[in-house]
């Protein structure tokens, strides 16, 4: 009986990819093994460099869930989707990256809201409104410079964009109106809710007050707003009216003093 012909290449080729393969599963276990260092957060600034949350309140949140030892966990027990969702349950967050990169740092990118509005309302309300409508704080570490709404509005709902008559939704409309003219959008200071809906505005120059009245032919009032400002104020001065009522379909109606 003749026994097969041994093809010590090919063996040699086996045993030399179980060793490669060995090995590469010992690295990785060692590497799991092995501590992430103090976590390092970015936290992305708004437009002027400005920060409602700092490095140091997302660090105090991870430490409250995660406890303070959150440098010494093993790389395999790094709970990553974990941290992102504590760390994106903080209302001043709207996303959070969070890895460990080749130095087994733990890396937090922090991308915050961005505040458009700040509500002062009649029942004591007193927050943030950011581009999406949902509600924010207010930050002891900075105070936004956005426009500011006064007056009688309903208290926040996290639906409200959706409801067919909503004060506040309307006031988030002018918002938007307003966000898309370079010119109303640093213009206009202040926004008012009267005791009968009628919505009020404040410039940043003069002290007359501009009665927008409803939301109703927004655009139009606006436009009629602007060209008005243009036209006749330059002839008239700043402090000549005292309100410029925009309610009246096609028509602009100012008093004077």
């Amino acid at each position: 009986m003749q026994w097969p012909r041994l093809r010590y290449d090919r063996i040699l080729w086996v045993l030399s990819l179980m060793l490669i393969a060995l090995l590469w599963l010992r690295a990785i276990n060692s590497k799991k093994m092995e501590e992430v260092s103090k976590p390092l957060v970015t936290v992305e600034p708004l437009d002027g460099g400005s920060k409602l949350i700092t490095e140091q309140n997302v660090l105090n949140m991870l430490a409250k869930s995660f406890g303070s030892s959150i440098s010494q966990t093993a790389l395999s027990e790094v709970e990553i989707d974990r941290m992102e969702k504590v760390v994106e349950s903080d209302p001043f967050v709207q996303d959070a990256a969070v890895y460990v990169d080749q130095q087994n740092t733990l890396q937090l990118t922090i991308k915050q809201r961005n505040p458009v509005l700040r509500i002062m309302d009649t029942n004591g309300g007193n927050y943030y409104l950011d581009k999406e409508g949902k509600k924010m704080p207010v930050s002891s570490n900075y105070t936004a410079r956005v426009l500011v709404v006064t007056g009688k509005l309903p208290p926040h709902t996290p639906d409200f964009l959706e409801k067919r008559s909503n004060l506040l939704k309307d006031v988030f409309t002018v918002w938007q109106q307003l966000d898309k003219d370079e010119f109303l959008r640093d213009f206009i200071q202040q926004l008012h809710v009267a005791n009968n809906g009628d919505l009020l505005m404040s410039p940043l120059i003069g002290d007359q007050l501009i009665i927008l009245g409803s939301t109703r032919h927004l655009e139009d009032k606006l436009e009629r707003l602007k060209v008005f400002y243009k036209q006749a104020i330059p002839y008239e001065g700043w402090r000549k009216y005292k309100t410029i009522n925009l309610k009246y379909n096609g028509q602009i109606v100012c008093n004077k003093k």
